[in-house]
């Protein structure tokens, strides 16, 4: 007996006609036309069942602030972060808190249960700190947060924000964050990526830092991320987010940077719908649209992983907490249309991203935690095409959020009464 099973699922290596048992909060069995029983049962109808979205990088305190104190009339990077500054001196931590459940609700809805949020060090009070910390409480049964200490305002730009990051990590912070292409030089930048490489790993915890998310070809942080990763012995651990300079460095130099980020074994995060609307600002046309190398960082063999960055907040006045909106600009942007292109688009939404995590048990193989998503499309091309419906959302092996079907209704004689937006609408083949 098993507390339940999902039925002819597809799943995204491609075996169709799957059925999943679970007991417990794990999944025991993943086979064909399983011969059992469950408390409860739910019918794929041959739809795509995934394993949680996983967004990599996130402002969860700024996140639903769009608006406040005003909005971000340039539309720039250098003006996000002026009126963040501005709300964040002023924001409580109950509304900081409102706005990251709120949001959270949204994220559940579209089958995103990982989430790894910056986390701004820059205001001595920690008010921020303090309020994800409760954020990451109240969510933990139903959503994984990773927290970031992350000095916005720059490590050694900011008064205080050195004290400020060691109190944030001692208040129980899980990574150090960092942001060198914002210190006043790019030899401060360089001085920090070292410092807090070193601060990592004298507490033995993963690096994230924004890292040259800038259009300047001469921001080259991320050599010297790689640089110090390998010094400390912190390969794998360290992710660098952005990396939007790699969009107009020269072909001759990305062609040694990749293999010592390669030899580093970065994460890699790019962030498709903010790098693409905050980029190329200063230019007239050509306009850059800043987005890092991902088909070239995948081909060298690194782990590259995708996030959603903003919702609806001073940099971003657009967002709705589903990765599959991020795919979906990936390919535009990448211009990776091919078949074997968006399964590796689909995969740096998913499992991809479990990896820069360390998120454990995560899969739909027996033995994984039983999170899953079950989506109103065939396969993941369809999935990344179409944005569908979460049919079903189901953490620990419960089930925790519903939507109905998308289903079109026509009235025009001679035609079908009803589209379903995924199954009826698409080639024949």
């Amino acid at each position: 007996m098993f507390d339940l099973i999902v039925r002819n699922a597809n799943l995204p290596d491609g075996r169709t006609g799957v059925d999943i048992g679970i007991a417990g909060k794990k999944i025991v069995a993943v086979e064909r036309n399983l011969e059992a029983q469950a408390k409860d049962e739910i019918d794929a109808t041959g739809r795509l069942v995934t394993p949680p979205f996983v967004d990599p990088h996130f402002h969860m305190d700024a996140t639903l602030s769009l608006g406040l104190p005003r909005m971000n009339v340039s539309g720039t990077l250098l003006e996000g972060i002026a009126l963040w500054g501005e709300l964040r001196s002023n924001a409580t931590k109950e509304e900081l808190v409102d706005r990251a459940l709120r949001y959270c609700d949204l994220a559940v809805t579209q089958g995103l249960l990982f989430i790894r949020s910056h986390v701004d060090t820059s205001d001595p009070k920690l008010v921020t700190v303090e309020a994800m910390i409760e954020v990451r409480e109240k969510i933990a049964p139903y959503i994984d947060l990773q927290l970031v200490a992350f000095p916005q305002d720059g490590y050694y730009r900011s008064s205080g924000a050195i004290d400020a990051l060691d109190r944030a990590l001692d208040m129980g912070v899980d990574i150090v964050g960092g942001i060198p292409h914002f210190e006043r030089t790019m030899g401060e930048g360089t001085a920090s990526v070292e410092a807090l490489c070193r601060i990592a790993a004298d507490r033995g915890l993963p690096v994230d830092m924004h890292c040259d998310e800038t259009d300047d070809p001469l921001s080259r942080h991320i050599e010297t991320l790689a640089t110090q990763t390998i010094r400390f012995g912190l390969e794998g651990r360290v992710a660098g987010s952005h990396l939007t300079s790699m969009h107009s460095m020269d072909n001759y130099y990305v062609s040694k940077l990749i293999p010592l980020m390669a030899e580093a074994q970065i994460n890699v995060i790019p962030n498709p719908l903010i790098n693409i609307m905050l980029q190329g600002r200063h230019d007239t046309y050509p306009k850059r649209r800043g987005m890092t190398r991902i088909r070239e960082l995948m081909d060298a063999g690194l782990n590259i992983s995708f996030g959603h960055d903003c919702v609806m907040d001073p940099w971003y006045s657009m967002g709705s907490g589903d990765m599959l909106e991020v795919g979906h600009m990936a390919i535009h942007v990448a211009q990776m249309a091919g078949i074997e292109d968006k399964k590796r688009i689909f995969d740096a939404l998913t499992v991809n991203s479990a990896k820069t995590m360390g998120i454990e048990g995560y899969g739909l193989e027996p033995g994984c935690n039983a999170d899953l998503v079950v989506l109103q499309a065939r396969d993941t091309l369809e999935a990344l095409r179409l944005k569908p419906n979460r049919l079903a959302v189901i953490r620990c092996g419960k089930t925790i959020a519903r939507s109905e079907p998308r289903i079109g209704e026509l009235f025009l004689e001679g035609r079908p009464a009803k589209i379903d937006g995924g199954r009826d609408y698409a080639p024949r083949h």
